[in-house]
């Protein structure tokens, strides 16, 4: 009904100034009833060119109400191209010339560098600066310090440029939003985030080294996001480059259907450019830095009988993945170069096929044809099928349309703090973002209102009224988390997040100076914020500041940054295991406690005895107390003071101090004074009759062991074995698939600090492992330090373990001297 009003009230003045405004600016509102919307008395004295146009828009505006009507009624039935044969014709012209797309590759196979020469050949930056260069400027794309001191991308950046391409004759402006990603898998969140709102993808690979382990892991993410891609084979001009080695790793480790529509000029020193296989046309850089493209329909005689051969790999690899081109296949004819760009773009849309160029473009050389491909074969928005979760319907998907002209709807997917507050990074999915407009909060429910839109070129922004929807944009003043939905308040929608995977390394921390404690605590919630891989959290036990993440570097990265930026010096160390005690043998007590000063005294005795409590399935029980007094002794009262006694020992044993398990004492017999006797009194001789009792029970240091899941290609099965078994790890089970397998193992907590570092040396970064809480076990042998008769210990010596009792009794000695 709010719809309905606001089109009847609009309908006036709407045909008069639709034909001034751009596609991005139309109103949201749609009439529900196209059909008996009178154009009134103001239509009928329009010409009849007016009446015409008006009445062509109401039929344009209520098939997009139809096209959302069936969205959300029946997703599965509306296809892409129905909804892309619904779009207004400015709106399908504003789209078709719109790409989203990200730059993802392993570490050091050149992303940033591909896209500092992208945004130099479009006219977004005016000189190229090397990732590592001379200049000591360094890439766009990496605007932060430290990753141009290290040289690698730690976060990823997103820009916008445009780059004309000729078409049929004619100049046609595409316009690209780019986000480059880290290629390190300790900041694999930075690539999740950036493909869940992207369309499309470059794959960049190295063409001496091919498919690396972190390709494996971004394939998987591509994979995980229904993301179409091609494949750039860059370092082209290095010794030892083999891109059709990569051509088949692709289609062999990665299972992806590809081949190249290139073909090298050259190689290696020699590479001078390549060769067009849809067009046959040979393709070189001219000018200083390449920006001069000189395409030739001469192919030099050394490449030509390669080219005929790849052309005719690629119109068979097409056959198997496109219907069209396997029936001209089978008919034995030839097809035009128009039918394979159109079955290339239509098998990458549909994720069955990848094609693949190849350059260099640190020689700067072919990175344009690349830029072209972009344009040819990735989709736009409205070719992309995105769904939301409608909550009125038990979260039934429900799928975005395209069409500014439709209700908002989009999503947060990352956050950073900057001088004017939190940016918000937000791909609009459906209808127009504009400035000064109400979203709302879909996890939250709260109102925000949009006070400054702008977009983000690096660590630049230009401030934008409005964004339309298929767009990146970031927004100030937003208070959100990341994955958090907006929606203009009609909609009640709500997209998934991306996937955040677990940390897989923890380190304690805590500032040097307890000056800097409130920088410190803002530094934690900001990169909290920031980074869903980054969890921080406060050990119960030990009082420690824990932060966990994906690996060495990532947290390495956070302390510099916390220094850099928070002015904050911290100290780091390994977590304290969470150990716990327990006695493994019978002992009896009797114990006195006679204390007298000037005035009354203390006096209590305890009798009985201490036992370890049998095993439950789930591993050791907690410790219980048990009175057993008769002929009234001992009262009541003083036996519920034995009780508080007896549990405030077992929060912090005798042993290294940690909590005590599976013992059960019990207290048969004692005797009271008629003035001495006290509550406190009782309290204390239980607790010094327990710590005499546990050292003669023959105790134990119980170590937690960690259900350990390990996964990773079949070649590294041995040294994964081998590296467990160093850790004394029990392997429970192994499955084997046919080419990786995972491995079940308990391990100790203890042992696996580390391990994240040495299963990626021993698997190339290819192995992946998780683990959870088991159950509690006794510590090694050699762990050991066990208690015998009174006064006497043997110590089962192991230079850790005997340096944490000392340095426990070292911790207990100043106390007292305190």
């Amino acid at each position: 009904m709010r719809t309905q009003r606001a089109v009847r009230a609009a309908a006036s003045t709407d045909a008069v100034n639709w034909s001034m405004r751009s596609c991005a600016s139309r109103p949201r509102f749609l009439c529900l009833n196209a059909q008996s919307w009178g154009l009134g008395n103001g239509a009928a004295r329009s010409t009849e060119k007016q009446r015409y146009f008006s009445q062509s828009r109401v039929v344009r505006a209520g098939a997009a109400e139809a096209v959302l009507k069936q969205a959300a009624a029946d997703p599965s039935s509306l296809t892409q191209d129905k909804i892309v044969a619904n779009l207004d014709p400015l709106e399908r012209e504003r789209l078709s010339k719109l790409r989203n797309i990200g730059i993802a590759a392993h570490i050091d196979s050149g992303k940033t560098t591909v896209t500092e020469r992208v945004l130099f050949y479009t006219g977004r930056i005016n000189a190229i600066h090397e990732v590592r260069g001379k200049d000591a400027v360094g890439a766009k794309m990496d605007s932060m310090e430290l990753e141009r001191e290290k040289g690698i991308t730690i976060q990823s950046a997103a820009t916008f440029c445009d780059w004309v391409k000729a078409e049929n004759g004619k100049e046609e402006k595409y316009h690209i939003n780019l986000i480059d990603t880290p290629g390190h898998i300790d900041f694999t969140i930075e690539v999740e985030r950036a493909l869940r709102v992207l369309d499309g993808a470059v794959m960049i690979l190295c063409a001496v080294s091919g498919v690396q382990s972190q390709t494996i892991t971004v394939d998987r993410q591509m994979k995980r996001y229904n993301i179409p891609r091609l494949s750039f084979i860059n370092k082209m001009d290095r010794m030892g480059a083999n891109p059709f080695k990569a051509v088949d790793q692709i289609n062999q480790k990665l299972r992806f259907p590809a081949a190249a529509i290139q073909v090298p000029i050259g190689g290696e020193d020699t590479f001078q450019g390549v060769v067009d296989l849809v067009r046959m046309r040979a393709i070189y850089n001219d000018g200083p830095k390449g920006e001069i493209i000189r395409e030739t329909d001469i192919i030099p005689d050394e490449v030509k009988s390669l080219a005929e051969e790849r052309r005719a790999m690629l119109i068979e690899t097409l056959a198997d993945v496109d219907d069209e081109i396997a029936e001209i296949f089978l008919d034995e004819r030839t097809p035009t170069p128009e039918q394979i760009k159109a079955a290339i773009r239509r098998a990458t849309i549909s994720l069955k096929f990848t094609p693949v160029l190849m350059g260099s473009a640190l020689a700067d050389k072919s990175v344009q044809p690349m830029l072209d491909a972009v344009c040819d074969y990735l989709p736009n928005p409205s070719e992309v099928e995105n769904l939301a979760l409608d909550q009125r319907r038990a979260e039934m998907p429900v799928k975005l349309v395209s069409y500014n002209s439709l209700p908002f709807v989009g999503l947060a997917f990352k956050l950073e703090e900057s001088n004017y507050g939190q940016l918000t990074y937000i791909r609009v999915y459906q209808g127009t973002l504009k400035k000064g407009l109400n979203v709302f909060n879909a996890r939250t429910g709260k109102k925000v209102k949009v006070p400054r839109i702008v977009r983000m070129h690096s660590n630049e922004m230009e401030d934008v009224p409005e964004i339309g929807a298929g767009e990146i944009c970031a927004l100030f003043g937003v208070d959100c988390a990341s994955g958090d939905t907006f929606t203009d308040g009609g909609l009640p929608y709500s997209m998934s997040s991306m996937y955040v995977p677990d940390p897989v390394i923890s380190l304690s921390i805590k500032p040097k100076d307890n000056k800097d404690a409130a920088n410190f605590s803002k530094a934690m919630n900001r990169f909290q914020r920031e980074d869903p891989t980054f969890r921080v959290h406060v050990d119960t036990e030990s009082s420690e500041t824990i932060i966990s993440g994906m690996g060495e570097l990532h947290l390495d990265i956070y302390v510099e940054r916390m220094r850099r930026e928070y002015k904050v010096e911290v100290e780091t160390g390994q977590p304290q295991v969470a150990y716990r005690e327990t006695i493994t043998q019978k002992v009896k007590f009797d114990h006195t406690l006679k204390k007298q000063t000037g005035g009354a005294g203390d006096f209590a005795r305890v009798a009985g005895y201490m036992e370890p409590l049998e095993l439950e399935e789930n591993g050791y029980a907690a410790s219980t107390f048990k009175e057993a007094v008769v002929g009234g002794s001992v009262s009541d009262k003083f036996l519920f003071a034995c009780e508080k006694g007896f549990l405030a020992s077992c929060e912090k044993g005798p042993l290294i101090g940690h909590p005590v398990l599976g013992s059960h004492m019990v207290i048969n017999d004692g005797a009271t004074h008629m003035t001495d006797s006290s509550e406190m009194a009782f309290k204390n001789a239980t607790q010094q009759a327990f710590r005499k009792a546990f050292k003669e029970a023959k105790p134990q240091v119980l170590e937690p062991l960690m259900k350990t899941t390990i996964t990773a290609p079949n070649e590294f099965q041995g040294n994964i074995v081998g590296l467990l078994n160093k850790r004394n790890a029990i392997i429970n089970d192994t499955e084997i698939g046919p080419e990786d397998f995972t491995l079940l193992a308990d391990c100790s907590l203890n042992a696996m600090f580390g391990f994240s570092s040495q299963l990626r040396a021993a698997t190339q970064g290819k192995g992946e492992f998780g683990m959870e809480f088991s159950h509690y076990s006794p510590a090694p042998g050699q762990l050991q330090y066990v208690f015998g008769p009174p006064n006497v210990c043997f110590i089962w010596l192991t230079l850790p373990r005997k340096e944490l009792i000392a340095k426990y009794e070292k911790a207990q000695a100043d106390r007292n001297k305190k």
